[in-house]
């Protein structure tokens, strides 16, 4: 059998900083990661939107012939990750694999918390879908879970206005909204890939008690051990320490932007969807 790279997937150039962290932590397999900036952003789009994107991306990266496959993207593991894994693998292929960063990331956000008061914040769409109010109320059900929505984070962060009086307009704005649905909040998670090159200025604003929680160590971790887990699915991912990267929407524009989110140049080619 030939093996193949992990496949990582976004809605553009946020799941490059979940890949950094799994480079840095995984440093030995392939990846190949896609963003789909031609339809960017998700957050926004409802439901049935986003899953016809992310289920087309998924397909691309299974004729590519990746078996594993990780959705680095909030938006998309909330509003399509379920359906694709009931409905659309066992249709597919039984054994290739679909993960999301929502799971595993509800799995130990609690243990951060000491008052068990959380705040989520997320694009629209992830903070619609009440995903991480439901997954984690699974694994702590004695926590509290705020919400925020921050859409206008995403532009900040693409446009490159992480340092910028809007950035210091908007962050302090939805941190403040956060803080007043519940003022017992010690723990923030950052339930967006984009958020993390806000940090600078979301520590400026955030009350120096309140632990600030990025995902991709998180996400980093949890491949970890579901590769230890899944020895098979583990046999099939190639171990070249290759990166490629390819977007739907224009290479060099891509290029330009992604070494803000992934920490170095790279060379993307374009991919055209379905």
């Amino acid at each position: 059998m030939i093996k193949q790279p992990i496949g990582i997937f976004d809605s553009g150039y946020g799941g490059l900083t979940i890949l950094k962290d799994m480079v840095e932590t995984l440093p030995q397999y392939d990846y190949l990661y896609l963003g789909d900036n031609a339809r960017a952003p998700y957050g926004t789009k409802d439901f049935q939107t986003v899953y016809e994107y992310t289920l087309q991306s998924v397909k691309w990266f299974f004729d590519q012939g990746c078996s594993l496959v990780i959705l680095a993207c909030n938006t998309a593991s909330a509003k399509a990750l379920r359906t694709i894994q009931q409905n659309d693998l066992p249709n597919i292929d039984i054994n290739k694999r679909v993960l999301g960063v929502i799971r595993p990331t509800s799995e130990i956000i609690g243990t951060f918390s000491k008052t068990k008061h959380i705040g989520v914040l997320g694009t629209s769409g992830t903070v619609q879908s009440n995903s991480y109010v439901i997954e984690i109320a699974k694994f702590f059900p004695d926590i509290k879970v705020t919400q925020e929505a921050s859409p206008e984070w995403v532009a900040l962060v693409e446009t490159n206005q992480c340092e910028s009086p809007e950035a210091d307009h908007y962050v302090q704005m939805h941190i403040s909204q956060l803080l007043k649905k519940d003022s017992e909040i010690d723990t923030i998670l950052l339930g967006c890939t984009h958020y993390p090159l806000l940090i600078n200025t979301i520590q400026q604003y955030t009350p120096t008690n309140i632990s600030i929680i990025s995902q991709g160590k998180i996400i980093a971790n949890s491949l970890q051990e579901y590769l230890n887990r899944h020895p098979q699915i583990e046999y099939n991912c190639s171990k070249n320490g290759s990166r490629d990267f390819f977007t739907t929407g224009d290479p060099v524009d891509f290029n330009n932007h992604a070494s803000l989110f992934y920490g170095e140049q790279i060379a993307a080619n374009q991919v055209v969807l379905p």
